[in-house]
């Protein structure tokens, strides 16, 4: 009875192994560089608005939540607020999401899902080392690489709000009067100071400069000799 045991269990198939980390998942750290864009306050906050708009602009009447749901107005709000902005860095977790929001991990997930469809919101799975030694799996899966968006048909609901307004005029002559002072300034210093002024106070600037102190007074020599031989041929 136990060899017949023996035998069904090595003629089963074994169990297969869970894969550690999900389809299309990349190396944390490899593949943000060209993913990531910088940004600013203003564009971030634009995007926010637009999805607000684009939220009332697509619901229904007598509808509660439009195509985006307000956990996802939610969700882009606190990216809004987590984004590094100098880097265009940002990558919390879902656990980090639901502990901000305070919302269940099927509510993120339909969220970010409904984000992406519409494209405010766009991400990179990515996966890094376990530190495993020996057998294990020796990578898992990390938190995604996140980056916002402004789709054309939510620019085009935003309008007006979604342009920057134009300078006033008094801005404009401010601009032009410091500009004026700038040219000015940089043309009453000898070659030495502008090369500095222009290129900057370091070693590149530096060598500019005395290279073009060197030529200043090797012309300064000639036009010097030039004048000397003219005055010394009247005399003959």
């Amino acid at each position: 009875m136990f060899e017949q045991i023996g035998t069904v269990l090595a003629g089963a198939p074994a169990e297969r192994e869970r894969t550690p980390v999900r389809r299309q998942s990349r190396a944390r750290g490899r593949c943000e560089g060209v993913f990531w864009r910088r940004t600013n306050r203003q564009d971030v906050r634009t995007i926010v608005l637009a999805a607000r708009r684009y939220e009332l602009a697509g619901r229904q009447p007598g509808a509660r939540n439009g195509p985006l749901g307000g956990v996802a107005i939610e969700l882009l709000e606190l990216f809004a607020n987590l984004v590094d902005f100098r880097t265009g860095r940002l990558e919390p977790s879902i656990d980090t999401l639901m502990l901000k929001l305070r919302r269940s991990r099927d509510a993120i997930v339909r969220a970010l899902k409904n984000l992406r469809a519409h494209g405010f919101l766009d991400w990179l799975r990515r996966y890094q080392p376990t530190g495993n030694e020996g057998r294990g799996p020796q990578v898992h899966q990390t938190s995604n690489a996140y980056r916002m968006s402004l789709p054309d048909r939510a620019r085009q609901i935003l309008g007006r709000w979604g342009v920057a307004p134009p300078l006033p005029d008094d801005h404009v002559q401010v601009e032009a009067e410091r500009a004026a002072g700038i040219d000015a300034h940089r043309a009453s210093l000898d070659i030495v100071s502008r090369t500095l002024f222009d290129v900057g106070d370091n070693p590149l600037g530096q060598a500019l400069a005395r290279l073009g102190k060197a030529i200043n007074l090797r012309e300064s020599a000639r036009q010097t000799e030039s004048l000397s031989g003219s005055i010394t041929n009247r005399r003959k």
